[in-house]
């Protein structure tokens, strides 16, 4: 049989163990709390950029459908002929 003392030094060492495997966990979940966090920023810029894409490749858009427009207009203008009513 153990004696008091070797049941107390028994259980110190068991409670070490468990406070080291605490702090351990706590840190491991700090860490992938910190992981997430930058995965998220991360996916955040990739949107970002994304949008300034669209943004870019709108405004290119817009500029070719105006210039279109105004070939459009001046075609008109110039009486061509060469146009077709659209409603007959």
């Amino acid at each position: 049989m153990k004696t008091f003392n070797e049941m107390i030094a028994e259980q110190m060492k068991t409670m070490e163990k468990l406070l080291f495997l605490q702090s351990e966990l706590e840190r491991c979940l700090e860490i992938q709390k910190q992981l997430h966090s930058l995965q998220h920023e991360t996916g955040q810029d990739i949107i970002q950029e994304e949008i300034m894409e669209m943004k870019n490749e709108l405004r290119e858009i817009q500029r070719i459908f105006e210039e279109q427009t105004e070939e459009v207009i001046r075609s008109y203008k110039g009486g061509n002929g060469d146009y077709e009513p659209l409603l007959r």
